[in-house]
C-alpha cells in the first residue's frame, strides 16, 4: 500500500521515510531545473504541489494521530521549509510560519488535516462534488476595516468612541481605526 505500520503504530518510521523521500525527490527536480539563477517561484510550486504534497499526505487518514507527536511533526515542517526557503529566496534564518506566508503556502499540518477532513466528509457522502474552501489570491481578500460589524447598544449605557490611526497612507490620507467602549 505505501504506508509503513511499526508495531506500536507510531508510523514514526512512515513520516520519516517519506520526508527523507520528498526531499531527495526536490533536491534531483530542482537541480535538473536549474539554470545559472535557479529555479522560478511558479515552478517550485509546481513540483511542491505535484509531486511533493501528494507524498507527504499519502495515507494521511490512516497515520494523522502520529503527528500529534512534535517530533513527527517536526519532520514534515522541515520540508516544507527547504521549499519554501527556495521559493522565497529567503535567508535560513527566516521562521517557518514567515515562509508560509511569504508563499502563500498552507502550513503543512494545516493541509494534513484538510486531507483528512476532505476524505471523511467524501467517505461519508460518497460524493466528490462536495467544495470545502477555495483558495482567494492575496489581492482579492478583504481588508480587516472592510470586514466591521456593527453593534448597537442596547439601553441607556453611555458609550465612548477612540480613534486612532493605523498609519497606513492611500490617496485620500491616512487612514484610521475605532474602539467602541461600554460603560464605565
Amino acid at each position: 500500500m505505501g504506508i509503513i505500520i511499526d508495531h506500536k503504530f507510531r508510523f514514526q518510521e512512515h513520516i520519516s521515510y517519506a520526508a527523507e523521500r520528498c526531499t531527495k525527490l526536490f533536491y534531483s527536480l530542482s537541480k535538473m531545473a536549474t539554470l545559472s539563477w535557479g529555479i522560478k517561484h511558479a515552478a517550485i510550486e509546481t513540483i511542491y504541489k505535484g509531486a511533493i504534497l501528494p507524498l507527504l499526505t499519502y495515507g494521511a487518514p490512516v497515520w494523522i494521530d502520529a503527528m500529534k507527536y512534535k517530533h513527527n511533526r517536526q519532520k514534515y515542517i522541515r520540508v516544507q521549509r527547504l521549499i519554501n526557503i527556495k521559493m522565497a529566496k529567503a535567508y535560513r534564518t527566516t521562521s517557518s510560519e514567515a515562509l508560509c506566508i511569504l508563499t502563500g503556502m498552507t502550513p503543512i499540518n494545516t493541509k494534513l488535516e484538510e486531507v483528512v477532513k476532505r476524505y471523511n466528509i467524501n467517505k461519508k457522502t460518497g460524493s466528490h462534488t462536495f467544495v470545502l474552501d477555495s483558495a482567494v489570491e492575496l489581492k482579492h481578500w478583504l481588508h480587516p476595516a472592510d470586514a466591521v460589524t456593527i453593534k448597537e447598544v442596547a439601553g441607556n449605557e453611555e458609550a465612548s468612541v477612540q480613534a486612532y490611526t493605523e498609519g497606513s497612507k492611500h490617496g485620500q490620507g491616512v487612514g484610521s481605526s475605532a474602539a467602541i467602549f461600554i460603560g464605565n
